[in-house]
């Protein structure tokens, strides 16, 4: 696998994207009902959720293509895949656990097994991984991270009665059809803000296709994850902040702070994206807005 350039430039980005009647992360501790802050009323998903739609979209787009293998996904065995790094490096032993020290050699042995995996996985060079668990090939930061989504205004989660004309055992004939419950949210809009940060990047090897594959995957991800809990899912805005340097020119915080996310006058219940305003406001010197959508 050849060697990729890192980035040159820090970036942080807004996430703008809504539900309408749908689910769009359940939480399995509240019977699978959408996630919520107890305290505000406002929608959340985690960022595992989204992490998991952006792998599934470059599993999809990159499919076969060397350097782009998903580590995380579903039936993944992840030390069998930790074993694939050792093989390619016959000479490296083989350990089944941590050691409590680790001298010198071993530390450039391990680094050399992660280096293999983060040119293999993408997911691993993007998002980092814990490699530690029983076959050893390190641990890595990954250089883009996301924050929790969470609702602009507060959700109203419905449970939804459902019936089905068939049923699942044969003792349940005389039934002709059962009965069943769907969590949905009517409207939501979520925003989530993500950070990439260049040096973490050039340990990694994460370049700047990688990075135009993530913006890609950030905008289409919804349109490859349609089941009957997420029907009507949809990014609706990607405002992303370059800086010109590796470091950045200005704190992440206030630079979200710029983009401000409203119901418009006169709206009391929204229902659509239309019923939002988005001001941006001016960029601090060093920093450039690019908006996607």
């Amino acid at each position: 696998m050849g060697e990729k350039m890192g980035l040159s430039k820090r970036y942080e980005f807004v996430l703008l994207f809504d539900v309408e009647n749908g689910n769009p992360n359940g939480d399995p501790d509240a019977g699978n009902m959408p996630r919520l802050d107890a305290e505000t009323g406002c929608g959340l998903v985690t960022d595992v959720s989204i992490k998991r739609k952006v792998r599934n979209y470059v599993e999809l787009a990159k499919q076969g293509e060397p350097s782009y293998d998903i580590y995380v996904k579903e039936a993944a065995v992840l030390n069998n895949l930790n074993k694939e790094a050792f093989a390619n490096y016959p000479d490296i032993e083989l350990k089944e656990k941590k050691p409590d020290k680790m001298e010198a050699k071993h530390k450039k042995d391990q680094l050399m097994l992660s280096r293999w995996m983060c040119d293999k996985y993408y997911d691993i060079r993007a998002f980092g991984a814990v490699m530690t668990t029983g076959v050893n090939c390190g641990q890595v930061r990954g250089p883009v991270q996301f924050s929790f989504a969470k609702s602009i205004d507060p959700i109203s989660p419905q449970e939804i009665t459902i019936t089905r004309m068939a049923v699942t055992n044969e003792r349940d004939a005389e039934k002709e059809r059962t009965m069943g419950r769907k969590s949905i949210v009517p409207y939501g809009l979520y925003r989530m803000e993500g950070f990439v940060s260049a040096p973490l990047a050039n340990q990694t090897n994460f370049g700047e296709e990688d990075l135009e594959l993530l913006w890609s995957a950030l905008l289409n991800m919804f349109d490859h994850d349609r089941s009957a809990a997420r029907g009507k899912m949809a990014t609706q805005k990607l405002i992303i902040f370059e800086h010109s340097t590796v470091l950045g020119n200005a704190p992440a915080h206030k630079l979200f702070n710029l983009v401000k996310v409203t119901r418009k006058s006169g709206v009391d219940i929204a229902r659509s994206f239309d019923d939002y305003e988005m001001l941006i406001g001016e960029a601090p010197q060093g920093v450039t807005i690019i908006e996607r959508l």
